[in-house]
């Protein structure tokens, strides 16, 4: 049995929480790829923004704070995906400095 299989057999046997946490090891052993996350000079000056949109992952992040839920968040921006909400937390929680003073970067602007 090659790794990949070994690999493929542990994770049948991994609940939902325990691949949750596989993967963001994955994803954090890959560097700073974030799927579904462009850093672009052209866009928001660079921050973290979610493909396909002009939407920074700081302002998603300071909405749920401020006590808008992700559905809401999803009606209020529809070409928003939930998957694209799962990468922007995922990313926030990576960079979580960064984000606060983005938000604080915006706050007294």
């Amino acid at each position: 049995m090659d790794v990949l299989e070994q690999v493929e057999h542990l994770l049948a046997e991994l609940s939902p929480a325990e691949k949750a946490q596989v993967l963001q090891w994955v994803v954090r052993d890959l560097g700073e790829a974030y799927p579904g996350i462009e850093m672009d000079p052209q866009v928001s000056g660079g921050e973290p923004c979610i493909v396909r949109t002009r939407i920074p992952v700081w302002l998603l992040v300071q909405a749920r704070r401020l006590g808008t839920s992700e559905a809401d968040l999803l009606r209020s921006y529809p070409t928003l995906r939930a998957e694209d909400l799962t990468n922007a937390w995922a990313y926030a929680r990576a960079h979580q400095q960064e984000i606060e003073q983005q938000i604080l970067d915006n706050e007294n602007a």
